[in-house]
């Protein structure tokens, strides 16, 4: 076997450019934890309740669930009764202020545009916070969650589970070790919105008003986003397609496989990103076509601007650029959604389906699913078994024992959990200027990291950064 140099890879050496802070503080509970603290049980509240809150509740059934919050309780219902000691609330201000001294840790499991005034509210109040992916609906939020967090030295997780995985590890480890050589390019892919868990995109506004379920609360439904009347097409399941609920297949999927890239390649914020988009009117446009009541040549620019100003593209290609970092090369990463593929590879031959991503180094490529870079491997099969015959590298990130056991330790005084915001904080921005870039189509923004803007001088995309919240909302 021959000799080859292992290169010790702290953990820190793959938490990406802005996580240098990451590991500068001990996190000690202010609470419960006492002497014994790890053999103590966190007093847990869940705020979405139903949907990926089911999820979360069975990843923490070791420690005590004592409040399930809610806008639709009823929606909830199996959770409630899986967890009949907890107590039930549908505002989750109420919830954090009636049982605050109740409560050592929170669970977020909302929609995307509600999740930073949740998170926002329980690490004000010494929380510690485990939020689904995204981590926000705006780069702006995204900011101010990481500077809190790290004022109130509370643990935080982000729900992307696949960064728990021993697949993510060992591609950041391959990498690390020279298996590829130099990475310059990425290609990532998502069958979304049309494949797996599909959601609308390339919509209008639905303009019918159908009644609001009794069980449902609406307004505290949509949070600080400017009120609309109530339709089935955004809640409880479809909102991720609509620009202000959710953040589209890129918000959806792109914490998920972006995520072995942006760990391995130590990639951080971009210099740049631009997207190209296809919106396609739908059936019940051509429909009218068809039957000679609209002509496309005359109303298919209006019904396209309709659906840009409220939903996502049904297809785009979004490219990202990244500068050196240390000793390793510039990177253009590709992101493909919508049942388009990027070009043909030579060691793929079968093409692309479903979810994942190829890593193209001058010595060789890697590819794996997502989550967590499932099923990662050195493509073609010949050249992982010769990689395995030479000798694998050492296992030197440090293992978990799983995503929410992570945070649970963090949140006893343990290390700080391997997605906590200041790594998923940053990976969540690289998305979110993807998803910035998808509603200024065809424009390269030019992204300036320490002023958080685009630098160009022509465009509205600046203001994307910073949401305008309604209804009494603020951070």
């Amino acid at each position: 076997m021959k000799e080859k140099v292992k290169k010790a890879i702290s953990r820190r050496t793959f938490m990406g450019a802005a996580a240098s802070t990451a590991f500068a503080f001990s996190i000690v509970p202010s609470k419960v934890l006492g002497k014994d603290a790890p053999s103590n049980k966190l007093n847990i509240a869940v705020i979405g309740a139903s949907g990926r809150g089911g999820a979360n509740l069975k990843g923490v059934q070791s420690e005590n669930i004592v409040a399930l919050c809610d806008v639709d309780m009823v929606r909830s219902k199996n959770n409630i009764r899986k967890n009949s000691s907890a107590k039930l609330f549908q505002d989750f201000r109420v919830m954090l202020d009636e049982m605050d001294k109740s409560i050592d840790a929170v669970i977020v499991s909302t929609p995307d545009h509600t999740h930073a005034v949740a998170v926002m509210a329980a690490i004000k109040m010494g929380k510690h916070v485990y939020c689904e992916k995204p981590l926000a609906h705006s780069v702006y939020e995204v900011r101010k969650l990481i500077e809190a967090a790290r004022k109130y030295k509370v643990a935080t997780q982000m729900g992307n589970q696949g960064h728990s995985s021993e697949h993510i590890r060992l591609v950041c480890e391959w990498i690390q070790d020279g298996a590829i050589g130099d990475v310059r390019e990425v290609h990532a892919w998502s069958n979304r919105p049309q494949g797996g868990y599909a959601f609308p995109s390339s919509l209008p506004r639905p303009t019918d008003t159908p009644a609001v379920p009794d069980t449902l609360d609406w307004k505290l439904w949509l949070g600080p986003v400017q009120y609309r009347p109530y339709h089935p097409i955004y809640a409880p399941v479809f909102w991720r397609g609509w620009l202000d609920f959710g953040t589209g297949a890129l918000g959806d999927m792109g914490c998920h496989i972006l995520d072995p890239a942006f760990w391995a390649l130590k990639l951080g914020n971009p210099v740049s990103v631009i997207a190209d988009t296809s919106y396609n009117p739908g059936m019940d446009f051509w429909d009218t076509v068809l039957d000679g009541s609209k002509s496309w040549k005359s109303e298919i620019a209006d019904n396209i601007k309709a659906m840009k100003k409220e939903t996502y593209p049904a297809a785009s290609r979004v490219t990202y650029e990244f500068a050196a970092r240390g000793d390793m090369p510039p990177v253009k990463l590709t992101w493909w959604d919508g049942g388009i593929f990027p070009p043909p590879h030579k060691d793929m031959p079968k093409g692309f389906n479903g979810n994942g991503a190829i890593l193209i180094g001058d010595k060789g490529t890697i590819r794996h699913g997502s989550h967590g870079a499932n099923g990662a491997r050195i493509i073609p099969e010949e050249k992982m078994q010769a990689y395995i015959k030479s000798g694998l590298p050492e296992k030197a990130i440090k293992r978990v024992p799983g995503h929410h056991q992570d945070w649970i330790n963090a949140c006893k005084g343990g290390d700080p959990a391997s997605s906590n915001f200041d790594y998923g904080g940053p990976l969540t921005e690289m998305v979110l200027l993807g998803v910035i870039a998808m509603r200024n189509s065809g424009t390269k923004l030019l992204w300036d990291n320490e002023k958080m803007e685009f630098t160009n001088k022509k465009t509205t995309a600046n203001e994307l950064i910073k949401p305008e919240f309604h209804n009494g909302w603020s951070l």
